[in-house]
């Protein structure tokens, strides 16, 4: 598998465009496209929450009826959520619009919007946006940078992967974009991602192996503890790569599972290390737990703890508020087994103190990337999440997040 430089343009037959229409308060990009050139095979997975905003709605339910799209549209600056039915057909208006110009469908353009939750979309705004953004779709690298800067909110930092693998002599692209920086915990959060591939892989398999991908990867991410109303993780396949047809259980079908997992990981530490206000990027690791959901308990209970987080915001090593959550979190083990170390350097064994250098971990947590490891020594399960520390920023933040 080789990486190659991440647009979401760059696997073939995919336009895209990104614009300022005017639903966000500054001149920032705010309304994007992408968009096949032929019918693409889709899957998708979204939020947990029982809470979901209208644009996602009308996607989930265009995806459980067909297994084809042709594009997404997706506007950032409002989420399109809790306003009532005319949420609903806002969606279905924008869609249309889009569709009308492009020559297709409305049920043909999936939909995403994310943003403050609670307000109805500039549609005037909106809908003179569309021709524009349309116009503006191109195959080129710098079409997709734009649509990847209007998704973005809250985000400091661009997020795109690209791979590309060879298979029956073809060679196959894959390129993915995600934004995401707070309200961010497992089984999705605020974030909007979308994955493209010119590889000929039909809907159901297409689902299966997102489902899979994102069970490691994007649902081990946690920033806050919130997960939002409007996250959606959607991947198109149009074929146009030229490559048979990817059947599962067979090499290619893991080699492309390989390339789009390593999308997903790429994805998902970037969206932890763009956290609101963070400052560091945090993988936590779990061995040696008794059970699959022994090892996820712990490492989410550290994850999500304000202590732990503020603790490596201040370079502080107080491994204490580590034990500490694993205790509260669920799982099953004996405290006087656990072994705690951050950085590589040991602070607790068997659950009791150790003798280390303060100077030594002052400079590992100074580091842009911390690795925190625990061993129970219950059992052969482990797992890992990322998470980032909690800085004076992130209050800052989201304590004006309307306004």
């Amino acid at each position: 598998m080789k990486t190659t430089a991440p647009a979401i343009t760059s696997p073939k037959g995919y336009r895209a465009a990104g614009i300022h229409c005017g639903l966000k308060k500054t001149s920032a990009p705010d309304l994007a496209m992408i968009l096949s050139d032929v019918p693409a095979e889709v899957a998708g997975v979204y939020t947990q929450n029982l809470v979901k905003g209208h644009s996602l709605q009308r996607t989930i339910r265009l995806i459980g009826q067909q297994s084809t799209t042709r594009g997404i549209l997706i506007n950032s600056g409002n989420a399109n959520a809790c306003i009532g039915s005319i949420g609903l057909q806002d969606a279905q208006d924008t869609a249309a619009a889009a569709a009308n110009i492009i020559g297709c469908s409305p049920d043909d353009i999936l939909t995403c919007s994310t943003g403050v939750i609670g307000q109805r979309m500039d549609m005037q705004s909106l809908l003179l946006g569309i021709p524009v953004l349309i116009s503006s779709l191109s195959h080129s690298q710098e079409a997709g940078h734009n649509a990847m800067n209007a998704i973005l909110t809250t985000d400091l930092v661009a997020k795109e992967s690209s791979a590309k693998i060879d298979i029956g002599g073809k060679r196959i692209t894959m390129s993915g974009m995600a934004k995401g920086s707070g309200m961010i915990h497992p089984n999705l959060a605020t974030m909007i991602s979308v994955i493209t591939t010119d590889a000929s892989v039909r809907s159901p398999l297409l689902q299966e192996l997102l489902g899979k991908a994102v069970s490691h990867t994007f649902n081990r991410v946690s920033v806050d503890g919130d997960t939002s109303v409007c996250d959606t993780l959607l991947i198109m396949a149009n074929g146009l790569s030229g490559s048979d047809e990817i059947k599962s259980g067979t090499p290619e079908c893991e080699l492309f599972f390989d390339a789009l997992t390593q999308i997903c990981t790429d994805l998902s530490r970037m969206i932890a290390r763009d956290g609101e206000g963070a400052t560091k990027l945090v993988e936590v690791e779990v061995t040696g737990a008794a059970s699959e959901q022994d090892a996820y308990l712990a490492v989410l209970a550290v994850c999500r703890s304000p202590l732990c987080k503020t603790a490596i915001f201040g370079e502080d090593a107080n491994w204490g508020r580590i034990l500490t959550a694993v205790g509260y979190s669920g799982a099953s083990f004996n405290p006087e087994k656990v072994d705690i170390a951050i950085g590589g350097l040991p602070v607790c064994a068997d659950g009791n103190a150790l003798s280390f250098d303060e100077k030594e971990a002052k400079k590992i947590l100074h580091k842009d990337e911390i690795l925190i490891t625990i061993s129970l020594h219950e059992g052969d399960y482990s797992d890992r999440m990322w998470t980032c520390d909690f800085s004076y920023d992130y209050v800052k933040i989201n304590g004006s997040y309307r306004s």
